[in-house]
């Protein structure tokens, strides 16, 4: 199997993540998770970028652009939903922003249930 890339960063992302919807619950707008996890993983020291327009290729030519939630460190997508149950749509949608921003590793992360709901992406088609 695989050995898992950034788990430490992940590790920090999730924790944030955690400790968010372990203060705030579930019921929110999706931009008050957002500002409360940019709060959160500034005090735990994360480099990030919030909304960062990433470009998007098509057979190596530029087509446009789209906002990710969180780049984390120069490696990380985090993407974030605050819906009642994530379905298959979010989780394939997450894994093709992977695929079209050519990153290695991102997280699905939903605020919307009574737990926290966090998937971990490997796009298997990234080009170093």
């Amino acid at each position: 199997m695989d050995q898992l890339k950034h788990t430490d960063i992940t590790g920090k992302i999730i924790g944030c993540a955690m400790h968010v919807h372990a203060t705030l619950g579930n019921g929110f707008q999706e931009v008050i998770y957002q500002k409360a996890l940019e709060i959160e993983m500034a005090l735990n020291d994360l480099i990030f970028e919030r909304e960062k327009e990433m470009p998007i290729y098509y057979r190596n030519l530029q087509i446009g652009t789209r906002r990710v939630d969180f780049f984390v460190a120069g490696i990380i997508m985090v993407e974030l939903k605050a819906i009642t149950l994530l379905e298959d749509v979010h989780l394939a949608q997450a894994l093709n922003y992977l695929e079209a921003y050519n990153v290695e590793v991102g997280l699905l992360i939903n605020f919307g249930s009574k737990s926290l709901t966090v998937k971990r992406l490997t796009n298997k088609k990234f080009k170093s």
